[in-house]
């Protein structure tokens, strides 16, 4: 399988080292008994964004956050919190100390148990359809390859707003460097991302300002969804300002200010940190993907087939540098794994986009899968769907739980075509409306199925139930 000539040759380059790039090197050596040569380059550290600066220091951050502000919360008469103490600095450095550890254990370590693959810091650029330079240092060299799979992921988009360098800014990957809190946050956008970091910080006191340009926040999912959680932001003491854009910054005696135009006209935001939660650009830029004839979209994200192949037949790409809806670290992993199935067998493995679970870690959690009721509408011309209140789950009256559900069916054969969530623990039960999906369940199959009582993933069986009888002539656990 190796590359003829007098270069170093290897069955299989994976460039990147994140979620895809390690998917596809266990996936490869598994399905080969360790028998391919693989090399692995990275510029970036081991694991990627998900354990360095996505999914592991904003969940922590967003854990810790939860805890703290429930100190100061009362939910039950007779039940009297304390308030807990914050100390930023050290639950910032114990935050990133559990990204080293992390970071160790779930790739530095895993890699030394694979033999097969050889891993080079360093950069990477095509000189051809089957060859790469590789940049480690000091050290230059060419290799060729039979495969190479690309999965080197995205960065933080930053936009163009006038005064931008004269203010001290964070990315929603530099904000883990923070040590102390700001007392006042601007937050520009309204993504999943920077909703989930805004909330952490707005829950241990920092005053938070999110400005989206869109109409709302989460402007991707369900109306419904993205108008609850803005409520219960707001009722946290986040200000939020939709329709709106920055369109200067400037620092004045120590002060930063952003000046936001808005619906209403021209407002001035004083802020001591700036958070910019603009979406992401793919690290394509510099692999000079024209000379290895792989396409790209108009944003720099690389096309891909079902098999995750590029257009070039002999190189694959996976995670966040390929073209698609939604950055997901799991996501990206699923796709390492079904390129890896085809590099091995052609063929072998296709990936489905149709049935991915996404979250939004906010409390409450957002939780969809599948097509919103507008989606339907488009394809199918109608659609049916109910919504169920969390006031109706037993479980979420006994937590002070607020939220919904939304179940959307086809309208033909009551197939479940998408669930969309907003609930505490939403991440924990999502999955089972994907699974329904998956195998082609419908309304009836939810109603059918056995529920745990009380919980509030009985959310999923009140939405189906709705469809046959509403919700006031139901008892507790009906079936």
């Amino acid at each position: 399988m190796f590359y003829k000539g007098n270069m170093s040759s290897y069955d299989l380059v994976i460039l990147g080292a994140g979620a895809a790039g390690f998917a596809a090197a266990i996936k490869v050596s598994e399905l080969t008994n360790g028998e391919l040569k693989i090399l692995m380059v990275s510029a970036g550290s081991l694991g990627g964004t998900c354990v360095n600066v996505g999914c592991i220091p904003s969940k922590y951050l967003i854990e810790a956050a939860k805890h703290y502000h429930l100190s100061h919360s009362v939910l039950f008469e007779g039940v009297s919190p304390k308030g807990a103490d914050l100390d930023f600095r050290k639950l910032m450095k114990s935050l990133r100390r559990f990204v080293e550890e992390m970071r160790r254990e779930k790739y530095e370590m895993v890699l030394q148990q694979y033999g097969n693959v050889e891993f080079v810091e360093g950069w990477a650029t095509f000189t051809s359809k089957r060859t790469l330079q590789i940049v480690s240092g000091d050290n230059t060299r060419e290799i060729g390859f039979h495969k190479a799979l690309i999965a080197t992921g995205s960065r933080p988009a930053i936009p163009n707003i006038k005064g931008l360098e004269e203010v001290t800014y964070y990315t929603t990957d530099t904000i883990w460097s923070l040590e102390d809190m700001p007392e006042r946050l601007l937050l520009v956008g309204g993504g999943a991302v920077g909703l989930e970091i805004g909330q952490a910080m707005q829950r241990i006191g920092c005053e938070v300002t999110l400005v989206e340009v869109l109409d709302r926040i989460l402007p991707g999912m369900e109306p419904d969804i993205s108008e609850s959680l803005a409520e219960v932001l707001r009722g946290e003491g986040m200000k939020i300002i939709t329709k709106a854009s920055i369109v200067e910054l400037s620092k004045h005696d120590g002060h930063a200010c952003a000046t936001v135009l808005t619906s209403e006209g021209p407002k001035s935001v004083e802020f001591d940190a700036l958070l910019l939660a603009t979406g992401r650009v793919p690290n394509t830029d510099k692999l000079n993907l024209d000379v290895a004839g792989v396409e790209t979209d108009g944003r720099g994200f690389i096309k891909v087939d079902e098999t995750m192949r590029t257009t070039n037949h002999s190189i694959y790409a996976a995670g966040d540098c390929v073209s698609k809806r939604w950055m997901l670290e799991t996501l990206s992993a699923r796709e390492g794994a079904v390129a890896a199935s085809n590099i091995v067998r052609e063929g072998s493995s296709i990936i489905d986009y149709s049935t991915v679970p996404v979250v939004v870690f906010t409390e409450p959690q957002v939780g969809m899968v599948g097509l919103t009721e507008r989606e339907v509408v488009e394809k199918f011309g109608a659609c049916s769907c109910r919504i169920v209140g969390l006031e109706n789950v037993a479980k979420a009256r006994i937590g002070g739980g607020r939220g919904l559900a939304k179940l959307v069916i086809s309208p033909n054969d009551g197939r479940v075509l998408g669930m969309h969530i907003l609930s505490p623990n939403a991440a924990e039960f999502i999955t089972e409306a994907t699974l329904y999906m998956k195998h082609g369940g419908t309304v009836m199959d939810i109603v059918d199925t056995i529920h745990v009582f009380p919980t509030y993933a009985e959310v999923i069986k009140l939405a189906a139930q709705s469809f046959l009888r509403p919700l006031t002539r139901m008892s507790c656990c009906v079936e």
